[in-house]
């Protein structure tokens, strides 16, 4: 079988890689590897050395995001042959920590997770691959290879998991939500608002084209300056990783307002924040929160499945940008301006 293979950290070696088909564990579903969906990690782990080769080996393969069809499918594993399958991407540590233990492993506590295609496993870049079932998530045929659109759809849905359960601390009755940004997860974002039957505004610098156009569609508002908003969100997804941007927003919430912080600024730790202004003025006392939000475990690959099921597909088929064909897979990384979502056909 082919598949996309890197070595994280140069770039210059990534490449098309003949691998021997892959055999699954008593158990295990083998899966035709439909598409994989290209996000800024997969950037992450080729260009910047982001992540970890999986033990023994000096190349992995790439991408987190994925889409198959289960062609070996045990009897015990609750799958059929012919389901659409999804993986999930984060694994539990082998010595489980306390959040890892009870099925939390997007909480791990002592950092030992490993994340297929990120971290210590191949992933699912390749025409064949295997997973465990407890890992696997089943699309409906209705969706089908739209469920490239699970992981990041995954992500969006703990976010507003969050929001829910932060949200129970005191009366909260969100009306109107933010979102920043209508790249792949800003624009799930908006669509998971919209779907809770909240207003919802979208900010992004691009004046015209796909974006403001996949926005208007869902009926949301399209906003290219926070001066243009005209409103106090109750909500805000944040999806750019900005800090300026995060303060900027911040002075424009409702009170008891509720900020997730979903993108990645960069390889820091920490974030640049006017931490005085921030916290004495627009946090406490307008009973603000911001919290951080990464990665998901089952429960909200579960709930992503629900609302791509139940969103318009030509919508979602819009999302897709463009596909590329395995062969000539790292032209991922030449994105133009108005592209959302490029993905990977393995089978092409």
């Amino acid at each position: 079988m082919k598949a996309a293979t890197v070595v994280p950290g140069k770039p210059e070696l990534s490449a098309v890689t003949e691998l021997p088909d892959p055999v699954p564990e008593p158990g295990e579903l083998l899966v035709r590897g439909l598409l994989v969906g290209f996000c800024r990690i997969d950037r992450d782990v080729t260009e910047h050395a982001h992540g970890a080769l999986p033990p023994g080996q000096d190349r992995m393969v790439l991408f987190h995001e994925s889409v198959g069809q289960a062609v070996h499918a045990p009897a015990i594993s609750g799958f059929q042959d012919g389901d659409y399958v999804v993986g999930v991407v984060r694994r539990p540590d082998p010595e489980p920590c306390e959040a890892c233990a009870a099925g939390q492993w997007d909480f791990c506590l002592n950092g030992e997770y490993t994340e297929r295609g990120i971290r210590g496993l191949d992933g699912f870049g390749a025409q064949l691959w295997t997973v465990e079932p407890q890992f696997a998530i089943k699309v409906s045929p209705g969706l089908g290879a739209l469920g490239v659109l699970t992981e990041p759809a995954s992500v969006v849905a703990k976010a507003w998991e969050q929001v829910d359960m932060i949200g129970r601390r005191a009366y909260f009755a969100p009306h109107r939500a933010l979102v920043t940004r209508a790249g792949p997860i800003g624009l799930l974002a908006a669509l998971l608002g919209v779907q809770r039957g909240l207003e919802v505004h979208v900010l992004d610098q691009v004046a015209e084209g796909t974006r403001p156009d996949l926005v208007r569609a869902l009926g949301a508002t399209y906003h290219t300056s926070l001066d243009d908003l005209r409103c106090e969100p109750d909500v805000v997804i944040e999806t750019t990783g900005s800090g300026r941007l995060v303060f900027e927003v911040l002075q424009h919430t409702a009170r008891n307002a509720i900020t997730v912080l979903t993108g990645l600024a960069g390889h820091h730790r920490t974030m640049p924040f006017p931490a005085e202004a921030a916290i004495g003025n627009e946090l406490m006392l307008d009973n603000d929160v911001v919290v951080s939000s990464v990665n998901a475990n089952l429960r909200h690959y579960k709930q992503a499945v629900q609302a791509l099921a139940a969103a318009d597909r030509n919508w979602l088929e819009s999302l897709i940008s463009r596909r590329i064909p395995l062969r000539h897979w790292t032209d991922v990384f030449d994105t133009g301006p108005d592209e959302v979502k490029v993905v990977v056909d393995l089978q092409a």
